[in-house]
């Protein structure tokens, strides 16, 4: 889809408001990210996970304001084009604690999204593994239907579907459920529907309900693992290339007490051990979070599991463990200005505006402004990207300002407050 004026006030406002990229349009700001991206989708979107059933884990260190949303949105887009589901979650300590195996496998089910294009994104489509089962079901109503399969044979049909889709599929309970769940929608059974969905959503057990229907256990920390295994195996049963997890951690490490930390850190050495098995096929997740310091401790937890993620990705070593974002940004300086000069247009598009070439000069002070004010963990990507659209709107309501450098600087200090 090609950048409109709708689009592109929509980057602008999500951008200029809260320094993040919007869901949708990320895609015309990307900058420094090319060579990361392109040997992750050949190296293993492409190839390892989709091909060869491969498996993988990447930590993701950026400071907060860094790129890590950027970057997880282009892997979505990436996976998305090779027919994987994906799941973005954004992990908080109330909503969705890695702490918990259970909270983690929800929180992924809840999050689920089939492959979408810009139209959905940005008509905000629905997502979540009951929106994902009605999907399902409607796209394997109309294959039936389009071959003309009617009454009986029909019914015989969805029978012999469904008993393949629950073939190799690990945990018993699980196959049972996603296949009664497409019986309940074919049969217009909306109360067994939506019992499925909330087991599948670990929302409570009552047997009374469930072993009528063949789920003889719940969902728990002791089986959340083979769950979250079956998921893998049920939607590549049903067409797709597997599954890319993405886990975008922004200022929930603090706020965990000291046991909560080593059970966040012993499940993602945890998932990194399952990778290396192949019963955890066609697979790749990324963990993100802003702080590299997450993995110190005196704890055995830490040093297994730092052991685990010394390696460090980059073009030459792709094999390696952590991406670290500040490492594919080469000159900041002349990256900003790059990601300025883009949102320059997307600015232009959206207002049906025209800067004088003067506002190079512009850009270029704003980015050394951000550069210099970078502070703590806070990014000075985000500090740039707002800022400069601070600038934008300055000069679109006073179009002299352009060739008053000290005075936009002024105003930016004034506001940064």
């Amino acid at each position: 889809m090609q950048l409109n004026s709708r689009i592109a006030r929509r980057i602008i406002e999500t951008v200029g408001a809260y320094g993040t990229p919007p869901e949708y349009g990320f895609q015309f700001f990307t900058a420094g990210l090319d060579e990361y991206l392109r040997c992750i989708h050949e190296e293993y979107l492409k190839t390892y996970i989709k091909e060869e059933g491969g498996s993988v884990v990447k930590i993701v260190i950026g400071a907060y304001g860094g790129g890590k949303t950027h970057f997880l949105y282009s892997i979505r887009e990436l996976a998305w084009q090779e027919n994987f589901v994906v799941s973005y979650v954004a992990l908080s300590p109330e909503e969705s604690p890695f702490h918990r195996l259970e909270a983690v496998y929800r929180t992924i089910v809840n999050n689920l999204t089939y492959p979408l294009q810009p139209e959905e994104l940005l008509k905000g489509v629905e997502k979540g593994i009951e929106a994902f089962l009605i999907t399902w079901y409607e796209k394997q109503m109309d294959v039936f239907k389009n071959i003309g399969l009617k009454g009986e044979v029909l019914e015989k049909e969805i029978e012999q579907y469904l008993e393949s889709v629950q073939r190799n599929i690990e945990n018993i309970n699980f196959a049972k459920a996603v296949a009664t769940a497409f019986f309940a929608l074919h049969d217009e059974d909306e109360k067994t529907f939506k019992h499925v969905l909330q087991w599948l959503k670990v929302e409570g057990y009552d047997k009374g309900i469930y072993r009528p229907l063949g789920i003889l256990s719940p969902i728990d920390r002791s089986n959340a693992f083979s769950i979250l295994r079956s998921l893998v195996q049920w939607v590549r049963n049903i067409g797709y290339s597997g599954l890319v997890i993405l886990f975008d951690e922004a200022e929930q490490i603090p706020s965990l007490s000291t046991r909560q930390r080593e059970l966040t850190l012993s499940n993602l050495r945890e998932l990194i051990d399952a990778c290396m098995y192949t019963s955890f096929r066609h697979v790749m997740i990324f963990y993100a979070l802003p702080d590299e310091r997450f993995f110190e401790g005196p704890s055995h937890i830490y040093e297994a599991l730092k052991q685990r993620i010394s390696s460090v990705f980059d073009f030459f070593n792709p094999s390696g463990v952590k991406i670290k974002l500040e490492n594919t940004k080469g000159d900041p300086l002349a990256l900003l200005e790059e990601i300025g000069y883009k949102l320059k247009y997307i600015f232009e598009t959206a207002y049906g505006v025209r800067f004088p070439s003067q506002i190079e000069n512009v850009i270029k002070i704003v980015a050394q402004e951000a550069y210099e004010r970078r502070f703590g963990d806070i990014g000075y990507i985000r500090l740039f990207v707002q800022g400069i659209i601070k600038v934008f709107h300055l000069l679109r309501k006073n179009p002299l300002l352009v060739n008053k450098t000290s005075e936009i600087c002024q105003i930016l200090e004034e506001g940064s407050g």
